[in-house]
């Protein structure tokens, strides 16, 4: 007896392939190579090719010269509790080459559910965790050299549960998650702990995730010159902040952005945005449920396209600074519109 699921499944995937296909034959992708062209992407340097297909843009991530899906897999709130381990299949055949994911006490059980996918495609994807400091510090106080120790104590812990959770002895990347205050980044103690992980061969490049205080974060990261990736959390009205699921207070918007993000690409670092349209979710889902609500910084090209609020967020942040962007997708639909938008973004941009 069929199982009436498995046919649903079964033309699910049908109408998906059928889509990447006609997006192959439309050319809508650019070519695997297409990036900005700043000082950190122009060095001779060999990249890194993992995954690339016609249906997928892709970017180098600053100085890892990883080219990277423009979509990335968020992996964290998916594949807790093994939710949407059924999207992993359907994300590698669109061409998706980067999955983020993060620690278990956070996020129960992603790690664990991401492993089997990334044994079986462990050459042909970049994968990336990422675990807090647990210090108790403001965002306007410095860090002891105490407090520092024991967050980097901590970070190397977290590091190594988390190559136990993904069954792997090396991740491409670990982040400081989380990160508000600036003296956290410039903690030469923290790096330490990751140069030491990188020595041992279980890391490869060092990154931070922040969405409050993130200027400043993004700021001293440039800095120090010692962050390959910056994971921040940022909308086209400006910056978000997670504590008050707000835009943050005072926020310029992210066109006014581009010279502090320049700087950070030029300095190496490759920019991946987060939260991009948590503002515009339902209330329900930690959002404002107000899908106009960047309309005004919009040009009348990319409002007249064919998108949703949701795609037209992701394609504007995509044209506007970040190398890539990071979405949280949990079934079908929306992996399929967060492709569409990611291989699309440059085509409503003059």
């Amino acid at each position: 007896m069929t199982n009436k699921r498995d046919d649903r499944y079964s033309m699910e995937r049908r109408k998906f392939m059928k889509l990447l296909a006609a997006a192959a034959v439309s050319g809508m992708a650019l070519p695997a190579g297409a990036r900005f062209k700043t000082k950190a992407q122009t060095k001779p340097d060999k990249l890194i090719h993992r995954n690339e297909q016609p249906t997928m843009t892709y970017r180098k991530l600053g100085r890892t010269n990883f080219m990277s899906s423009r979509l990335v897999f968020g992996c964290g709130a998916a594949l807790a509790g093994g939710r949407a381990v059924r999207l992993l299949d359907r994300t590698f055949e669109a061409g998706i080459n980067h999955y983020d994911v993060g620690y278990d006490d956070y996020y129960k059980g992603s790690e664990r559910s991401l492993a089997p996918f990334m044994k079986a495609h462990r050459e042909k994807i970049w994968v990336a965790s990422k675990a807090p400091l647990s210090v108790r510090i403001k965002p306007e106080e410095s860090i002891t050299l105490r407090q520092a120790k024991t967050a980097a104590k901590i970070w190397t812990r977290q590091l190594n549960s988390s190559l136990i959770n993904l069954q792997t002895e090396y991740v491409d990347a670990y982040y400081l998650m989380g990160v508000d205050n600036p003296s956290l980044i410039n903690s030469e103690e923290i790096y330490k702990a990751f140069l030491d992980a990188k020595a041992a061969g279980k890391v490869g490049y060092w990154g931070l995730s922040t969405h409050k205080n993130a200027e400043k974060i993004l700021e001293a990261a440039i800095e120090t010159g010692w962050y390959d990736l910056a994971m921040i959390g940022i909308a086209p009205a400006g910056w978000y902040d997670w504590t008050t699921k707000d835009l943050a207070e005072g926020t310029p918007p992210l066109a006014s952005l581009q010279p502090l993000l320049k700087r950070a690409r030029d300095a190496g670092i490759g920019l991946i945005g987060m939260k991009t349209v948590r503002y515009l979710a339902p209330m329900t889902s930690l959002g404002k449920g107000d899908q106009s609500a960047f309309d005004n910084v919009y040009g009348e090209k990319l409002k007249a396209a064919p998108l949703n609020p949701f795609q037209r967020a992701y394609a504007y942040i995509l044209e506007h600074g970040l190398d890539v962007v990071n979405a949280d997708m949990q079934n079908f639909k929306h992996l399929e519109e967060n492709i569409i938008a990611a291989a699309t973004s440059h085509t409503y941009f003059n």
